[in-house]
């Protein structure tokens, strides 16, 4: 990732996602993709419950949003939680190269497969998405465990 980028101020788009989907009654986890410069090109948070469609996960949500692209090997996507295995295959799938992370700590998903494949991933432990989730984990068991959970 270009070092001129700053991965906390790109967190704090997907971050406003997860807040925007947890007003509107769902899973408070958000996305962004970006291009190597850092300019956003879509954005975008879990919308499972209030579409009542278990594919639109944030990451898959951000990345609908920005529309084709020549090539997805620059681009970065940004993340409050780590991916789940579905949008792990997607970062694979297009070539995704750059992941950031809020919080891998309530879930790990694929960060270590994606790390093998030669992506940069990056984990920021953010205290705010740990929060988040946690406090609709507690909420929201029955939620949560549709699809992540145990």
């Amino acid at each position: 990732m270009n070092s001129n980028i700053d991965p906390h101020s790109l967190l704090d788009i997907a971050i406003e996602e997860a807040r925007i989907g947890l007003a509107e009654g769902g899973v408070p986890i958000g996305a962004a993709l970006f291009d190597g410069e850092g300019m956003l090109l879509g954005r975008g948070r879990n919308r499972r419950v209030q579409e009542n469609d278990p594919s639109v996960h944030g990451e898959t949500d951000a990345f609908r949003k920005a529309g084709r692209q020549r090539s997805h090997r620059d681009t970065i996507m940004v993340t409050t939680l780590a991916p789940c295995w579905y949008c792990t295959g997607l970062i694979r799938q297009f070539g995704i190269g750059t992941v950031v992370v809020g919080e891998a700590e309530t879930f790990q998903g694929g960060i270590d497969s994606l790390r093998e494949l030669g992506v940069e991933v990056i984990v920021h432990d953010s205290q705010e998405c740990i929060d988040l989730l946690a406090a609709f984990i507690t909420a929201y068991p029955e939620i949560w465990n549709e699809d992540i959970g145990e």
